[in-house]
């Protein structure tokens, strides 16, 4: 399975700390943990400082679907919250038994959006003793990015990441030309987004410059329920497309994306299930492997030749080879519909897929600010 995948640049989860759970040995070294209440999903870390990034000591991740009526009703549903509060729940006990004094607990697009958002957030404080704090889509962006920052390439001078959840999908075009190779993660940490999109485009820090920012208010499940009722599958894919690009025209670099030698090193880095899907796909994996697709990178050709694929006619069996149930394969379409769209605007062969988003950014700006992690280059 893996000698599919032998030309592509992988770098092991586990050399850069990021391994399968398991409980740590080292009693002195204070537990953090992070939590991620997103659209689709809750998950959540816990980890231990170890060298420059982390060791995984316990870990969670569930489908709740909080965001499943939003495009429809404007808010959240009691069925979808009912399962939220189940998945907190096991959070807070997983909390409570590994003793973890630090973290920070977030919740994103669905609960910025929900008519019912802060009464829901409430009552999470009221069952489960969980105080989520609703980030902002700044905050959401500057997290994906501070997560990718072990992957940036030395060579790159343009960056962009992208990071396509479940209701929201966030773009951050940095320009590092200026900052010393061995100094981009730790600028990249300290990295700072103005809450109103236009701040930062004149602003550096180190030498790393912001271009610009956008959250774009659409994510693999509010895309899809907003055209679920177009049967077929391309059309659909092709609205998705339309309507995604619509909405992210006064980005910048959009707008910009013409002008000549823009992709002299420049590297896209995707972070989302959707980008690990492609990968994982792409390698011909039957079992998800963190290890192998984590920091590898693809090509616009590849992803194109997996994201055709899955418009085809063996559609449901090729997404249940990846261990994919139905109930998410609709996303997987959706989210390929952002990310071909991004594809079509910057071409690429340097796509290098993220396993990590806001739990791996939360962890590490933490980690950061107490001084426990040491400052190599990872």
């Amino acid at each position: 399975m893996r000698a599919q995948g032998q030309s592509h640049n992988r770098k092991s989860a586990r050399g850069r700390g990021l391994d399968r759970p398991g409980r740590t040995t080292v009693q002195d070294r204070p537990l953090y943990a992070a939590l991620d209440l997103g659209t689709n999903s809750c998950r959540m870390l816990i980890a231990a400082p170890q060298d420059s990034s982390f060791r995984i000591v316990d870990a969670f991740s569930k489908s709740v679907k909080l965001g499943k009526e939003l495009e429809r009703t404007g808010a959240l549903s009691q069925a979808d919250i009912g399962r939220t509060l189940g998945a907190l729940q096991v959070c807070a006990t997983k909390l409570r038994r590994h003793g973890v004094k630090r973290f920070r607990l977030v919740a994103t697009e669905a609960c910025r959006r929900a008519s019912n958002g802060d009464d829901f957030l409430k009552q999470v404080t009221r069952q489960t003793g969980l105080k989520l704090e609703l980030i902002d889509p700044a905050e959401e962006a500057r997290l994906a990015v501070v997560s990718c920052a072990p992957l940036v390439d030395p060579a790159a001078s343009q960056v962009l990441v992208i990071d396509i959840g479940g209701g929201s999908t966030e773009l951050v075009w940095l320009d590092i030309g200026d900052v010393p190779p061995g100094e981009r993660r730790a600028a990249i940490m300290k990295l700072k987004l103005a809450r109103k999109r236009g701040n930062d485009v004149a602003s550096a820090i180190g030498g790393l410059r912001v271009v610009d920012w956008i959250s774009v208010p659409l994510g693999v499940a509010t895309l899809h329920e907003r055209f679920s009722d177009v049967e077929d599958r391309r059309s659909r894919f092709a609205l998705m497309s339309w309507y995604f690009e619509e909405q992210m025209a006064e980005f910048t670099p959009y707008i910009d994306a013409e002008l000549p030698d823009y992709l002299l090193g420049f590297q896209m880095i995707g972070t989302s299930g959707t980008v690990t899907t492609v990968g994982a796909a792409h390698l011909g994996l039957t079992r998800y492997d963190r290890t192998v697709v984590d920091g590898m990178s693809l090509t616009g050709d590849e992803i194109n030749t997996v994201i055709d694929g899955f418009l085809g006619q063996g559609f449901q069996n090729r997404i249940g080879k990846l261990g994919i149930g139905l109930d998410r394969a609709d996303l997987v379409i959706s989210g390929s519909a952002i990310l071909q769209t991004l594809l079509r605007i910057w071409p690429t062969d340097r796509l290098s897929v993220a396993d990590r988003g806001l739990r791996e950014g939360m962890l590490y700006a933490m980690m950061s600010a107490d001084g426990v992690l040491t400052q190599e280059e990872g």
